[in-house]
């Protein structure tokens, strides 16, 4: 029997990650998909062949936001990634739920692929050695998935944050008082001071 046309990759990508902004990364099953899309468990066996096949639509689908184009020549190469890392946190930010799929599925995604390319590319201009580079963009990328699932699911201005401002301060003075303060800190300010204390540590290594 041939596919319907209503059944395209974008569209059982959309049903999984509507599933996934809803029920997070564990409720996520070809079950849940196929009730999503009102079609049995073993017609999306028609579609794509297993789980994995399917987060990988996911990924792509999150992340097709991504503008990978290259930043404006000229610049220091720190701003210059600082943008291209800021792309990448307002894709993945929207669907903060996919992050842990998009290590597992970064070598299916032409986005991601994009997005590092144009990274490294960067980093090549900046006088960036080849060892340093896959440094760098490991870095960056586990920065901006650990920042948004920290933004995410452990916000500052969250309960957590104001029990251990509760702490007692003759066994953590220094967290308690980190912990007083910390709301005060936006997730864009939070963000760009880790991205710069990143790229500070990094152009000290030998970077251009």
């Amino acid at each position: 029997m041939p596919r319907p046309r209503s059944l395209t990759p974008d569209r059982l990508a959309a049903a999984a990650l509507a599933v996934i902004d809803r029920d997070g990364l564990t409720g996520l099953s070809m079950r849940a998909v196929a009730v999503e899309l009102g079609i049995s468990p073993m017609a999306l066996y028609r579609y794509v062949q297993d789980r994995e096949e399917l987060e990988a639509l996911v990924v792509e689908l999150a992340l097709s936001t991504v503008d990978f184009t290259p930043p404006a020549p000229g610049r220091p190469w720190q701003d210059r990634v600082t943008e291209l890392v800021a792309r990448l946190r307002d894709a993945v930010g929207a669907h903060p739920a996919v992050l842990p799929l998009t290590l597992t599925h970064r070598h299916r995604s032409p986005s991601v692929m994009r997005w590092a390319e144009t990274l490294l590319g960067v980093l090549t201009e900046a006088g960036v050695g080849p060892e340093e580079r896959i440094i760098a963009l490991r870095a960056l990328l586990a920065y901006v998935i650990g920042a948004v699932q920290q933004e995410h699911l452990g916000a500052l201005s969250g309960a957590g944050t104001a029990a251990i401002a509760t702490l007692p301060p003759e066994r953590f003075p220094y967290l308690a008082e980190a912990a007083r303060s910390a709301p005060a800190l936006t997730p864009d300010r939070e963000f760009h001071g880790g991205l710069a204390l990143l790229l500070r540590g990094l152009g000290s290594g030998g970077f251009a």
